[in-house]
């Protein structure tokens, strides 16, 4: 079994926020990241996927498709978006890392799935010093 990894980057919006909870208790939950102006984050995505070397291309999966694959469902919708606002996969979703961490898997692992390997984990950066990984 051998592990593949291919890391894109996009930029968008969020904030965290309960439309059930008073302005008050978000802030005391979520701090500044309850900002009701939002704010952004640089994002670094990172897909690993595992599988066996298949022997006509010497590939677990070919990186192009891959890349291809993770700019048509996940970057062209999140890429200078509002996460809340903009972005159908996170509909009624809270915009949290973790949740988008798992979000972005759901739009992934099908797909990968259909090239004869497996999604092994999604590991997203929301800023240098916090990141996400989700292994489905």
């Amino acid at each position: 079994m051998l592990y593949i990894t291919r890391k894109e980057r996009f930029n968008a919006a969020h904030k965290l926020h309960r439309k059930d909870w008073s302005d008050e208790k978000n802030m005391e939950i979520f701090g500044k990241c309850s900002n009701p102006n939002w704010h952004g984050h640089n994002y670094d995505l990172f897909v690993t996927v595992k599988g066996n070397i298949n022997a006509d291309t010497g590939f677990v999966i070919d990186l192009k498709y891959l890349s291809q694959l993770i700019k048509d469902k996940v970057v062209e919708k999140i890429d200078h978006k509002n996460v809340n606002l903009d972005v159908d996969f996170m509909e009624g979703k809270m915009a949290s890392t973790e949740v988008l961490a798992q979000a972005i898997w759901e739009q992934l692992a099908d797909a990968i799935a259909a090239q004869g390997c497996a999604l092994h984990c999604i590991k997203l950066y929301e800023t240098e010093n916090n990141f996400v990984e989700y292994f489905g």
